[in-house]
């Protein structure tokens, strides 16, 4: 009967540690909320899927930084009235042990002119401010680094590196996939 009792409370443990780490897992927008968000309302938005050759992902790992984890990359492109508005990436990236999905919105010209985050499953603490992503618009892929201007946040270390990382990533796939084929 003890070890019955003891088993009890130790799922019961296990079920409270779940319902705990799970709570904080947040959702801030669907993929449809985000696209909306990133182009208006009346935007058409087309898929844009792209399939590096084995030297575009090298060049797109040497300019980002980043390790490819996969060798299919879709971005969705915003038009008016048949004009690019820009480019929108989501990325989903493992902070520490949980995901975060934000949306990488680029200009026409390949310029980051936006970062949502979509979803963060890891602490709310952990989250960078939307305030902080704003020292990253406009700043060319070169200077997307810690070590030239770039400020981490004391607490979210992991969260802005993630975060820069997806942003170079993009970038580079924009740069590389995009600019370069003549696909804008």
């Amino acid at each position: 009967m003890k070890t019955i009792r003891q088993g009890g409370f130790f799922i019961l443990f296990l079920l409270l540690l779940s319902a705990v780490s799970s709570s904080f897992a947040t959702v801030f927008y669907s993929k449809n909320e985000a696209l909306e968000l990133a182009f208006g309302k009346d935007a058409q938005v087309e898929q844009l899927s792209l399939f590096p050759d084995e030297q575009q992902a090298a060049k797109i790992e040497e300019l980002s930084k980043v390790k490819l984890e996969s060798g299919l990359f879709t971005f969705y492109v915003g038009k008016q009235k048949d004009k690019v508005q820009g480019y929108a990436a989501i990325e989903t990236v493992t902070v520490r042990t949980k995901p975060e999905t934000l949306m990488v919105v680029l200009n026409p010209d390949g310029e980051l002119r936006n970062v949502t985050t979509l979803a963060f499953h890891e602490p709310p603490e952990y989250q960078p401010p939307e305030r902080w992503f704003e020292q990253l618009y406009k700043r060319p892929l070169a200077d997307m680094d810690f070590n030239k201007g770039i400020d981490g946040i004391s607490g979210a270390t992991l969260s802005t590196r993630a975060t820069v990382s997806s942003v170079r990533k993009v970038m580079a796939i924009y740069q590389v996939m995009v600019k370069e084929q003549g696909k804008n």
